[in-house]
């Protein structure tokens, strides 16, 4: 009777390694005729417009939701046949709480990430750029702009010459402060400076840390100056100059291909909701359906240059 058992479960595990074989063959066939691929993707994911919670509207401009692109990049990363991400980057920067949560989506990837700043990683674009293990900026892409800005407007003499009386109940001596019907005091200005700038060293220690550079050299290229991509190349911003070619090639290399590789674009869905949604108040960005499926567009195979 055991000796039954034993050939039984012989049989039982030689079929399921017979199975498991003709899978993976069958796989590897399919991929070698072009109908799937093991490994050999790039996937590109764009970062595009002001970056911010909310989503795009006419009113508005693009902007680069820290969700969409959180999805993008699980996407990327559940994925078998995509082994590297390039991270396509066209953003004058944004809120500095929406850019620190994509950068450390990017940190947190465990397959590589390189970034391609096109026309411009600047800011908080930039400050995500810093979390990729590799950076690549066309020669005339803008480049940096590390510093922090708080901006407010005094229309006071405005409302007075139009006839208009502006004006608040508060409890609380601060709380309308930064309202455009008044100045601010010196203490309020002294307040927002403080914050400012502790928001400005943050914002160098991240730098630092993510580019693996000392903090009193970021600070001395920072100061909010802007770059081409040659020029923040020599200054350690970015590790190459060069077109997206460039930056998918790299991305292969570093995700382990060694001949040729297909890219695709990981991009959300848009419905009719969708685009009624965003034409709507920001109250109703809150109240709104969220970014929905995720899609892959228009494989494109390359060969590594």
């Amino acid at each position: 009777m055991k000796h039954n058992n034993k050939l039984i479960l012989g049989l039982i595990a030689a079929a399921v390694l017979l199975v498991i074989i003709l899978t993976f063959g069958a796989i590897l066939l399919l991929g070698s005729s072009g109908n799937l691929s093991l490994g050999d993707t790039v996937a590109v994911i764009p970062l595009e417009g002001q970056i911010a919670y909310g989503e795009s509207n006419i009113l508005e401009g693009q902007l680069a939701n820290p969700e969409t692109i959180e999805n993008s990049l699980r996407q990327a990363e559940e994925d078998p046949t995509i082994s590297a991400i390039v991270l396509e980057i066209n953003s004058p920067g944004g809120s500095p709480v929406a850019s620190e949560e994509i950068m450390s989506a990017v940190k947190n990837c465990s397959k590589p990430v390189v970034v391609w700043i096109s026309d411009q990683g600047a800011s908080g674009a930039y400050l995500v750029a810093s979390s990729a293990d590799k950076i690549v900026a066309s020669p005339s892409s803008i480049v940096g702009s590390i510093g922090v800005i708080l901006s407010l407007t005094d229309l006071s003499e405005l409302y007075q010459k139009i006839g208009v009386n502006k004006y608040s109940i508060k409890a609380g001596e601060y709380k309308d402060m930064g309202a455009d019907y008044r100045n601010l005091t010196s203490n309020e200005q002294k307040m927002l400076q403080e914050m400012v700038n502790q928001d400005y060293d943050y914002f160098i220690g991240l730098v630092a840390l993510n580019r693996n550079l000392n903090e009193s050299y970021v600070r001395s290229v920072a100061e909010g100056k802007i770059y081409t991509g040659s020029q923040a190349k020599d200054l350690k911003l970015v590790d190459e100059t060069g077109g997206k070619k460039q930056a998918l090639d790299l991305a292969a290399r570093l995700g382990g291909i060694s001949d040729s590789y297909r890219v695709i674009t990981i991009t959300p869905t848009q419905n009719l909701e969708d685009v009624i949604n965003s034409l709507s108040t920001s109250t109703a960005y809150a109240l709104g359906k969220g970014i929905g499926s995720f899609m892959e567009k228009g494989a494109v195979e390359y060969n590594i240059s």
